[in-house]
């Protein structure tokens, strides 16, 4: 199947003529109209060059939020609250502490600075939102996404210390579930996020969750 290529119009090929891989198209931009719609069609940018890359795989890697794992020694530091949980109280310092923190297995980011930049516009908008923990008054972690209905598009994570990751997260999710939402998108495989309660689903279920929610 032929890769397609975007152009200054607004517009994304059906989801099902995604390659094997999930890779759907190629160019575009990341304007806020074009997120919107992206994201509405479960399709999401993910790439490390100029050129946006826009992709939706199946299976899709989701969290149910009553689904949440949270381990015995993750129980503990919420309990005797270790750290102090924000939300949206520093969305430009989580995006960049996302986009600078150095991962595993890759040479750079896929935070660009127009990502950036395009994320902190939705953001000012009321789309993107950011959790975030502190320790002693310093940002030690946290993650920022996309919420849309009742569905929130998890785009990335970053910890400084130990579990700080993973106590923004949990806490996130337990408070995403309080307000109404339904299904968190972690797009692709992590062991991180497997540990916590994510899962594979179809991507067909996972278009019917997005119409419904």
């Amino acid at each position: 199947m032929p890769l397609h290529v975007l152009d200054k119009n607004l517009w994304f090929p059906p989801v099902k003529e995604a390659l094997a891989d999930g890779l759907l198209a190629i160019g575009g931009d990341l304007s806020v109209n074009r997120l919107l719609m992206a994201y509405k069609a479960g399709i999401f940018p993910w790439f490390d060059g100029e050129i946006p890359v826009w992709w939706c795989p199946d299976p899709r890697f989701v969290l149910l939020p009553d689904e949440l794992r949270v381990s015995k020694s993750m129980n503990v530091l919420l309990k005797r609250k270790a750290f102090e949980f924000t939300t949206n109280k520093a969305f430009t310092a989580v995006i960049k502490a996302c986009k600078e923190k150095e991962r595993e297995g890759q040479d750079g980011t896929w935070i660009t600075d127009e990502v950036e930049l395009a994320y902190t516009e939705l953001h000012k908008l009321g789309y993107a939102h950011s959790a975030e923990v502190w320790l002693d008054n310093e940002l030690v972690g946290g993650l920022y996404g996309v919420r849309m209905g009742n569905i929130f598009f998890g785009e990335s994570m970053f910890s400084h210390i130990s579990n700080a990751s993973k106590y923004a997260f949990i806490n996130y999710v337990q408070l995403l579930l309080k307000d109404g939402v339904q299904l968190i998108d972690c797009q692709v495989y992590t062991e991180h996020l497997e540990s916590l309660g994510a899962r594979m689903i179809d991507r067909e279920e996972f278009l019917q969750y997005l119409k419904h929610l």
